[in-house]
């Protein structure tokens, strides 16, 4: 390995540069969910203007029309999700990003020629495309990461995410009408060049036999020469990954990343492997069906806690609670919690550990349900306290919670399931975002605002205790370490 001075990051040392350049890929990466960020901020800056009648558009919205307006995107999101492990798998990390990229550009452009209602609806729709390629994100930024860096770096995803939601909130409130269709449609295109500076994903490369590109990108990212020892272990422990062996030599118990499973398996080559599905893979593998189960037990869980019921909730209780605040001045504070607890969360991640802080978080989170359903239903408190408790959950929610699923779908997995897994994972928050959703208002109506929040925290409780008594530790090791943890039978489903 290359000498020089190095960031010491967990157990593996990071040099400086690495943690730059890799870094900055992920945020560009990344910069797909804040383009996910821009399309779905937009509709609570001018929702009010399209119903009205000085709406810019043809015609005021209907209400049909408005409910449609808000949903519309998580439903192309929902059908685009499937595609998107297809995609990593047949055009590479790379170019699946900017395939992803493209919906985005169209709807923006659509949008900012266009005063039709419908074409600004297909449009929303034709956007949900292009988040629900979101995954991509996660799959590419992990195989770009050293290990030691990888949750800080995958958090990223969610950090840009609520960038992309802030951003769009601030320029919604002071740019006009025409000037932040711009912005989103410059920035759209602008994501797509900028992926065309950075290296194709070296585990993509290596599946398709490609090593020498392979032994490029990885000399890139980790910033050293292409023949070093570094970038020849690098493909050694990828090569090991992709052996179509690993689920019996894990099942054996044996760690194929020792020195002496090095010298039984350093001459593989990738180009042997089965012909193999990514289905009949899982199929067979009881690791990678294990980690599926955890993956989307705490995807599901996640979003059941009613993150995005209090997001939908919020505007409603801060008015009784700031009524002297102008609403879109509380969803600008709002994204500005979300953003700083998820920067937090990208320090603390690799540092405690993916397990301690879904643990903690959610603890925290059942607390703060439980003292928001007890405020809105005995009132036993002043009105400032609920804006407390909304901010106070806010930041703690995504201080661990919001992010640690994604950090999970995006490293537990093997490379041959990688791509399948993770859209697997995404298709349950579309789904499970939906039936959250859908269930509110039955909810409320049935038992009350304050017996539902004592459900979320029910939740949240549930939540934790999976995540102490089920979930493995899988800070700063590589996806074959991991897979041995869900064959234990400590951590068995």
């Amino acid at each position: 390995m290359e000498s020089g001075a190095k960031v010491i990051m967990g157990t593996e040392k990071v040099k400086p540069s690495a943690f730059l350049v890799q870094g900055l890929a992920a945020f560009i990466i990344a910069s797909l969910t804040s383009l996910t960020g821009f399309i779905f901020a937009w509709p609570s800056f001018t929702m009010e203007m399209f119903k009205s009648n000085s709406t810019v558009l043809s015609a005021p919205m209907s209400t049909t029309q408005v409910s449609l307006f808000g949903s519309l995107t998580n439903i192309g999101g929902l059908i685009a999700t499937p595609f998107c492990g297809y995609a990593v798998d047949k055009f590479g990390r790379k170019y699946s990003a900017m395939i992803f990229g493209v919906p985005f550009v169209i709807a923006w452009g659509l949008i900012s020629i266009t005063k039709s209602v419908n074409l600004v609806l297909f449009s929303m729709w034709l956007a949900g495309f292009g988040a629900g390629g979101q995954g991509v994100s996660s799959v590419y930024i992990s195989e770009i990461s050293q290990d030691s860096i990888r949750g800080a770096l995958t958090s990223f995803c969610v950090s840009v995410f609520l960038l992309g939601l802030l951003f769009s909130y601030i320029i919604g409130g002071h740019l006009s009408y025409d000037h932040v269709l711009y912005v989103h449609f410059v920035y759209s295109a602008l994501y797509i060049l900028m992926l065309m500076m950075l290296k194709e994903s070296p585990v993509y490369l290596l599946k398709r036999g490609r090593e020498k590109e392979a032994a490029e990108s990885i000399a890139f990212y980790h910033r050293v020469n292409v023949n070093s020892i570094e970038v020849q272990n690098e493909i050694t422990k990828i090569k090991l990954q992709l052996d179509p062996r690993i689920d019996k030599i894990l099942q054996g118990g044996k760690d194929v990343l020792s020195l002496t499973a090095m010298e039984e398996h350093k001459d593989i080559i990738v180009q042997e492997r089965k012909s193999e599905s990514p289905w009949q893979f899982l199929r067979r593998s009881e690791s990678s069906k294990r980690a599926l189960i955890a993956a989307l037990i705490v995807m599901s869980v996640t979003i059941l806690m009613g993150s995005v019921v209090m997001q939908i909730y919020a505007e409603s209780l801060f008015k009784q609670a700031i009524p002297t605040m102008h609403p879109n001045t509380c969803s600008i504070l709002l994204a500005v919690d979300y953003l700083l607890a998820s920067a937090v969360c990208a320090c603390m991640v690799d540092k405690y550990g993916r397990k301690a802080l879904m643990t903690t978080t959610s603890i925290i989170s059942g607390i703060f349900t439980f003292l928001l359903g007890s405020q809105l239903q005995k009132r036993w408190a002043p009105h400032w306290f609920t804006a407390f408790i909304i901010y106070g959950y806010s930041f703690v929610y995504n201080l661990g919670v919001a992010v640690v699923p994604f950090v999970l779908t995006a490293e537990v997995f093997l490379p041959e399931v990688r791509g399948l897994c993770n859209s697997m994972s995404m298709a349950c928050m579309w789904i499970m975002n939906f039936i959250i959703i859908f269930i509110y208002n039955p909810l409320v109506i049935a038992f009350g605002p304050g017996c539902t929040f004592y459900i979320f925290s029910v939740v949240c409780f549930s939540g934790a205790a999976y995540s102490y008594f089920c979930l493995p530790e899988t800070k700063g090791l590589p996806a074959d370490k991991i897979q041995l943890l869900f064959l234990k039978k400590k951590y068995m489903i």
